[in-house]
């Protein structure tokens, strides 16, 4: 495909989401190509392009054109690298991992609802996932319209909220699936940050509420408590006009915004199928308060 023409942005969902057409994103993008991409992200906070089949290579430049990409830490098994590799596949046999094999049971966390690298002193800006090889049916990825969940809290609620900051850490949501998973090296890595409870938009100004499973409790706030908010807030994000659940197929690239939308994994048959995603994560610019 040649990028010559316009490209065609179609709604996925009345609140958010795009499948952009009309532009090959496996070759180098001029400023003027990857313009109206970025303009489409900043709007719609989810991107789809179908039939762009991605290696390494090719998913790293077209990434690179966001911004810096970050690198895994000592928490993932390729640690080093710009990939965060979604698969039930050894690296080395390229057959399933038995179910109760560690970096199985890790994974498990992917199907809480988070933002990606919240975890981090400076959150990420979005996230790119290629899909390399998909089961015939599950391994869905939802997605929460968190704009939406933020418009819809009461004024009262989002007075409350304003402003406090919420402690984020990669244990918090790793210990809902075990507790001590992570390794004494994982968790130096990774000490607790703050985060406020909502990012704004430095585009078109749209504020979205800034939660996730890596938030574990309200900052000065007795723990109960809140956990107790954060729950509240959770389950008043998480309604079904809020959702769009994307069903894969080999060759999707979806771009999501991090500081706009919640996603989570769902599950397959991880015995049966064989799953293999590449994601890689590009990094943000600023802190959400002062760490």
């Amino acid at each position: 495909m040649r990028n010559t023409g316009p490209i065609t942005v179609r709604k996925l969902h009345p609140l958010f989401g795009a499948e952009v057409s009309g532009i090959d994103i496996t070759t180098p993008l001029s400023a003027r190509e990857f313009g109206p991409i970025r303009a489409a992200f900043e709007e719609h906070s989810v991107l789809l392009f179908r039939d762009q089949p991605m290696d390494d290579d090719k998913q790293i430049q077209f990434s690179e054109n966001f911004g810096p990409l970050e690198t895994t830490g000592a928490s993932n098994p390729a640690a080093g690298t710009k990939f965060q590799r979604q698969s039930n596949l050894d690296i080395m046999t390229g057959e399933p991992i038995p179910p109760d094999d560690m970096r199985m049971i890790y994974q498990k966390a992917n199907y809480f609802f988070h933002s990606d690298s919240s975890f981090k002193r400076v959150p990420s800006l979005c996230s790119i996932l290629t899909a390399r090889i998909c089961p015939p049916e599950g391994g869905n990825t939802e997605f929460l319209c968190m704009r939406a969940a933020w418009d819809a809290l009461p004024p009262a609620l989002q007075a409350t909220i304003h402003p406090l900051v919420a402690e984020h850490a990669l244990a918090h949501s790793r210990d809902r699936v075990q507790k001590g998973i992570l390794s004494a090296k994982a968790l130096s890595e990774l000490p607790p940050v703050k985060q406020r409870l909502f990012r704004d938009n430095p585009i078109n100004g749209r504020r979205a509420l800034y939660i996730g499973a890596h938030a574990g409790h309200i900052v000065d706030w007795p723990e109960p408590i809140g956990k107790a908010i954060l729950w509240e807030l959770a389950q008043r994000a998480e309604q079904p006009e809020f959702m769009l659940s994307h069903a894969w197929r080999e060759g999707d690239v979806i771009v999501w915004d991090n500081r706009a939308v919640l996603h989570r994994a769902t599950h397959y048959d991880a015995v049966k199928h064989k799953r293999f995603m590449q994601r890689t994560t590009i990094g943000g610019d600023e802190l959400t308060v002062p760490q």
